[in-house]
């Protein structure tokens, strides 16, 4: 890339609106959120009552690791816990 490009590249981002609110704090809990479901995922694997409960109540597994159990991180984790996931 040449400096003009980068010249452009910087002033279309500058030209960008402000993300919208929420969106900084939820890139800033992402990476924990997502360690804490490689966790559960992790138990589960090798726990299968821990796998029965956690399915049985995705909700709770999550507010007991201490995520709020948003949707998209509740898709996530059926997603990696249903067979072949």
């Amino acid at each position: 890339m040449t400096d003009r490009t980068h010249e452009r590249i910087a002033q279309l981002l500058a030209a960008l609106p402000p993300a919208p609110r929420g969106w900084e704090e939820a890139a800033r809990e992402l990476p924990r959120a997502r360690a804490l479901m490689d966790e559960i995922v992790a138990r589960a694997e090798g726990d299968a009552a821990y796998r029965a409960r956690v399915c049985a109540d995705l909700e709770a597994a999550l507010a007991e690791a201490g995520v709020e159990p948003a949707a998209p991180l509740l898709e996530a984790l059926r997603h990696r816990l249903a067979p072949g996931g």
